[in-house]
């Protein structure tokens, strides 16, 4: 019987919270755009934040990805606000697991990096698994 090799994931999050809560963005796409403006990729529920606030930018080095945020459209126009990354206002920033990026009130989204295996299970219609229960294996605490 050949095992299957174990696969290794990895995702780039984006938790964002805003006027409609919190939801979970898994980034893949090459670019995205972030802002109130119904055209954008991600948009963000808020008055405070401009129709195009930021732009996501997939890098990739050396076998890794990662994502660099723009404030502002790609052709250069900055948002009202700005972009306030773990506290400190920023035109551009690299982003790292952890990452805090305020938009504007009550509206912000944390970056996460995640790694993780995940193992190959027989099939539940193995014809081969069998599963034995042995008598001493249960615990009697009742008495019976």
């Amino acid at each position: 019987m050949t095992s299957k090799p174990v696969k290794h994931r990895e995702e780039h999050v984006l938790i964002v919270t805003d006027g409609k809560g919190h939801r979970e963005i898994r980034l893949q796409n090459a670019t995205y755009s972030m802002g109130r403006g119904g055209q954008c990729d991600i948009v963000l529920q808020s008055q405070f934040v401009s129709r195009h606030h930021a732009t996501l930018i997939k890098r990739e080095e050396e076998n890794s990805i990662s994502y660099r945020i723009i404030d502002g459209n790609s052709d250069g126009k900055t948002s009202v606000n700005g972009l306030l990354i773990n506290g400190k206002k920023v035109r551009f920033h690299d982003l790292e697991n952890g990452d805090k990026v305020v938009f504007g009130p009550q509206v912000e989204a944390v970056y996460e990096y995640r790694e993780y295996d995940i193992f190959p299970t027989i099939p539940p219609d193995d014809p081969f698994d069998i599963t034995l229960i042995d008598p001493a294996m249960i615990d009697d605490e009742e008495g019976y």
